[in-house]
């Protein structure tokens, strides 16, 4: 294979992967995580998820790949939001929501690497797991407010979204830091 069709290859690896990823993180959360929460907390009215995983694999995929994570992700974000609200997709609050959800995060990655904290992944030091929560967490408050902003949600669903983004980014660095460790052993 010569070298351009090897990186439009190695794109197509990326986009297939992390979009993929990205939807089975979103069918997760809807149809597994969603009807056990509304079981048990069902005064909780907002849309949100309480143990939102797509976040998680937002946040893992903008560390790895940095802007290609917008390419990466945006077939799968865009998916994700006609799967959610069908075709009021083409709105224009919906899509200003995609563009937040897949720009946000490597974004920030950039402007905490520009400010001096390079937590980028490198093959001769171990990822700072905790460093990727603060900066996940920095992008969920960003995100939240913008994309509830452009949605018009409830300010109750500002927190929602916050405490869903947390738990889905934590459960996912576990079971990464369990596959590195693994994989380390190996």
């Amino acid at each position: 294979m010569s070298e351009p069709e090897e990186s439009w290859f190695s794109y197509g690896k990326e986009i297939f992967i992390a979009s993929g990823i990205y939807l089975l993180a979103i069918f997760l959360t809807f149809e597994a995580v969603m009807p056990v929460q509304r079981i048990l907390i069902p005064d909780f009215t907002s849309f949100a998820s309480l143990l939102f995983l797509p976040h998680g694999v937002r946040i893992l995929t903008a560390w790895l790949l940095g802007w290609r994570s917008v390419i990466a992700l945006f077939p799968g974000i865009f998916l994700a939001f006609v799967y959610v609200g069908g075709m009021n997709v083409f709105e224009p609050s919906r899509l200003t929501a995609i563009a937040i959800t897949v720009l946000v995060a490597p974004g920030i990655f950039q402007a905490v690497y520009l400010l001096g904290w390079d937590i980028r992944p490198q093959a001769d030091r171990m990822p700072c797991w905790p460093c990727i929560m603060v900066v996940g967490l920095i992008i969920s408050l960003v995100g939240s407010v913008l994309i509830n902003f452009a949605l018009g949600s409830e300010t109750a669903s500002y927190f929602a979204y916050l405490i869903g983004d947390f738990f889905g980014l934590f459960f996912l660095m576990l079971i990464m830091m369990f596959i590195f460790r693994s994989l380390r052993r190996a």
